[in-house]
């Protein structure tokens, strides 16, 4: 990607059913003299490959350009994750409908005041959540659920040199629970115990 362009846009739908018309002309509008676009879900970053193309080529001084930043990241981590692979390549981030530019003082402030509101709501949720199985439990209903973590899957990808961030982004998973999986190959566990963290 060349330094022929200022703003970078990136357009996003979940299904191919829904129509990326408006987001492209508002994109354009604001600016960007490139704009990618894909219907994917936003559940995972390393589905979305014209979202991966920017962040791998998208150069210092320039600004990747959503409408909202439920187009770019459906998670706070996703979220957070693109800002500072953005920021550590000199870039910035900025929505057309939300106030969101991360080059000016109060963008910034506005993003921060997204992420603290995002944290306290998924915080809310896992007081609602133990608070529903704590009275699941005294009703004696309770069975929990199988665990969604493949630590042999986490193995697999740390044998072909992946990193723990890597596996810990597309898995969706911790960076603790990556290397509690790693510490169970360096002790030799088949990934049923419990390694010392």
């Amino acid at each position: 990607m060349h330094t022929y362009q200022a703003k970078i846009g990136y357009a996003r739908a979940s299904t191919v059913e829904q129509n990326l018309d408006a987001q492209i002309a508002a994109l354009k509008a604001a600016g960007c003299g490139m704009v990618r676009n894909e219907q994917k879900s936003g559940t995972s970053l390393e589905r979305r490959p014209e979202l991966k193309t920017i962040l791998d080529f998208i150069n210092p001084g320039e600004m990747l350009v959503v409408t909202r930043i439920d187009r770019l990241a459906r998670s706070l981590s996703d979220l957070q994750s693109i800002v500072t692979d953005l920021k550590s390549k000199g870039a910035h981030l900025a929505a057309t409908e939300q106030p969101v530019n991360t080059s000016t003082a109060t963008g910034k402030v506005f993003f921060d005041m997204l992420g603290v509101f995002a944290e306290f709501e998924t915080n809310l949720r896992r007081e609602r959540q133990a608070e529903g199985i704590a009275s699941a439990k005294q009703r004696g209903v309770y069975r929990g659920r199988k665990s969604k973590i493949d630590r042999e899957a986490i193995q697999t990808k740390l044998i072909e040199g992946c990193s723990p961030t890597e596996i810990a982004r597309e898995m969706g998973i911790s960076r603790g629970t990556v290397y509690k999986a790693k510490a169970q190959m360096t002790l030799g566990h088949n990934g049923n115990g419990l390694a010392a963290s």
